[in-house]
């Protein structure tokens, strides 16, 4: 009986030693299977990590495309406005220069503006020459005048209209203006 206590040790040692290596086994392919998700985990980050640069440096080619094509637009704006400007006399630079200076401050009509440069001695000449090329719009003018008007005195619309073509706006410009405004 003594051996066959022996044997059945030995028999239960050598599955305990099956069943510890059969668990070791186990661990270690469920370790390299954690190492081998967290590998391919790792690998995909990267992968969208460099998708990510790759937009952005897209994004920045594209935007630096756009800003140098708008740069390219105006530059040739510019060109063409000073090939289409004749040379300013100094006189008509002063009256456009007063002009622009003018509207900056308050709103005017064509007829007023040209009148304003008279009175500060400009030629009736060089004073249409600064209103045709200050580059505004009398509608708006018209507009910011209406505005102007109500903001502290109360008009009809008539009223208003009557005001604005007396201060030099076209009925035209005046009816708007006081449509906008009212």
């Amino acid at each position: 009986m003594a051996q066959e206590d022996q044997e059945a040790e030995e028999e239960a040692e050598r599955q305990a030693d099956e069943e510890a290596e059969a668990e070791r086994q186990a661990e270690e392919e469920e370790a390299a299977a954690e190492a081998e998700r967290e590998a391919e985990a790792e690998r995909e980050a990267e992968e969208e990590a460099e998708r990510e640069a790759e937009e952005e440096r897209q994004a920045e080619e594209e935007e630096a495309e756009r800003e140098a094509e708008e740069e390219r637009e105006r530059e040739e704006r510019t060109a063409e406005e000073e090939a289409a400007e004749p040379d300013e006399t100094s006189g008509q630079r002063n009256a456009r220069s007063s002009a622009e200076s003018y509207l900056n401050y308050t709103s005017f009509s064509r007829q007023g503006l040209i009148e304003q440069l008279e009175f500060e001695d400009f030629s009736r000449d060089d004073a249409e020459y600064a209103v045709d090329n200050v580059g505004v719009d009398w509608y708006e003018q018209a507009e910011l005048s209406a505005q102007s008007y109500l903001d502290y005195a109360s008009f009809s619309l008539q009223g208003l209209i009557d005001q604005l073509i007396f201060e030099g706006f076209t009925p035209e410009q005046a009816e708007h203006g006081a449509n906008e405004a009212y």
